[in-house]
């Protein structure tokens, strides 16, 4: 069956998702998606650092284009390697380069190694919202996320949420769900709660040998899906007080709108990655030759928007599969990930790997969440 195309006006990109380190990294996750990517065009390279000529035509092009609203995550590899003094040079170019009446937001993922009381300040003074990468309690942190001689990061890390917390950053925190900790829902939503953590997002992992073989810390889609329906048990009693993406998103949709995460849109097409040199992808996912929409340094936002290649790609995200055609669930998920559809066998065709954990978390919470989105639709705006 052939992917579906698109027709009439280009999509607006609505979002950056920018890497001014690109891949690099300061820690040695065992199960970083970067590691021995072979179709990663800058491996190669050990010095990767976005220039500020290049910063600077970024962020005029992107206001210019993105006006009123502008959205720029920062992330990696470790982002936070491109140095304070980056960061301050790019505040300085959005002053100079925004129109009145211009919200400009930025966001930036780290592992959290190099955050102090500057970084903070920084953070906290311009209003940056922040995620970190915590995996969880020291013992489960510790078993992938080490630095590159092989030592453990969770005190480091937890440095740096107790110094947010101190000077009142507004951050999230990321966990992998990886076999270390995808059957301990219960165990990490307390430790998150007991330090204070609010707002929590959890990515599984879906990684593949060349011969389609799960990796060995790959968690499964059973797995993943009991994982949804136990934090959802665990979570709806603070849901007004804890924000869990997962379920967020799926209220969002749920009440008619555009969900944050792209796993649940209809196709891959609201943001685009921009490399150190300027390069742009459609996601962070498909850094690869073959997916270069071009180069912000020569091609406006407009004519990376109507480029050929990022229609193809955000067809990927339509529903070839028969099983999906005919599944009850398909108006909110709209096929998974295409990475997680191609990942095992390098065929977008596939079913999302999580298929049947969208399908468990789905029947567990939807009932109740279209119910709580009803009671918030109805009450009196004031």
């Amino acid at each position: 069956m052939e992917l579906a195309s698109f027709s009439g006006p280009p999509p607006r990109i609505t979002s950056l998702l920018i890497k001014p380190a690109s891949a690099l990294c300061n820690l040695d996750c065992a199960y970083c998606f970067y590691l021995d990517r072979a179709t990663d065009p800058y491996h190669q390279l050990k010095s990767r650092t976005m220039t500020l000529e290049t910063l600077e035509t970024l962020v005029d092009r992107w206001l210019f284009y993105s006006y009123p609203e502008s959205v720029l995550a920062f992330q990696g590899g470790e982002p936070t390697l491109a140095g304070l003094p980056f960061y301050r040079r790019l505040v300085e170019f959005e002053q100079r380069h925004g129109r009145n009446g211009q919200n400009v937001s930025n966001a930036l993922q780290t592992n959290g190694m190099l955050l102090d009381r500057d970084w903070c300040r920084f953070f906290r003074d311009y209003n940056w919202l922040i995620g970190i990468s915590l995996d969880g309690p020291e013992a489960i942190h510790n078993q992938y996320r080490v630095n590159k001689a092989g030592h453990p990061t969770y005190s480091r890390v937890m440095q740096s949420v107790e110094l947010m917390q101190k000077h009142k950053v507004e951050f999230n925190v990321l966990c992998v769900l990886s076999k270390a900790n995808v059957g301990k829902a219960r165990e990490l939503y307390r430790f998150y709660r007991k330090i204070g953590v609010d707002n929590l997002q959890f990515i599984p992992l879906s990684e593949f040998d060349p011969n389609g073989n799960a990796l060995p810390f790959t968690v499964t889609a059973e797995e993943y899906g009991r994982f949804l329906c136990e934090i959802f048990d665990l979570w709806w009693p603070d849901r007004r007080k804890v924000r869990l993406r997962f379920f967020d998103n799926l209220a969002e949709a749920l009440a008619g709108q555009k969900p944050g995460t792209c796993t649940m849109h209809r196709s891959c097409d609201s943001y685009v990655v921009v490399e150190y040199n300027g390069d742009v992808y459609p996601c962070d996912f498909f850094v690869e030759g073959d997916w270069k929409l071009g180069n912000v340094t020569v091609d406006s936002f407009p004519e990376l928007a109507r480029r050929q290649k990022r229609f193809e790609f955000a067809s990927k995200k339509s529903l070839p599969h028969q099983e999906c055609q005919e599944c009850t669930w398909r108006g909110l998920c709209h096929g998974g990930c295409p990475k997680s559809r191609q990942g095992r066998r390098g065929q977008f065709e596939d079913l999302d790997h999580f298929c049947e954990s969208y399908k468990m978390a789905f029947e567990k919470s939807v009932p109740a969440l279209r119910e709580e989105v009803r009671k918030i639709l109805s009450q009196p705006h004031r």
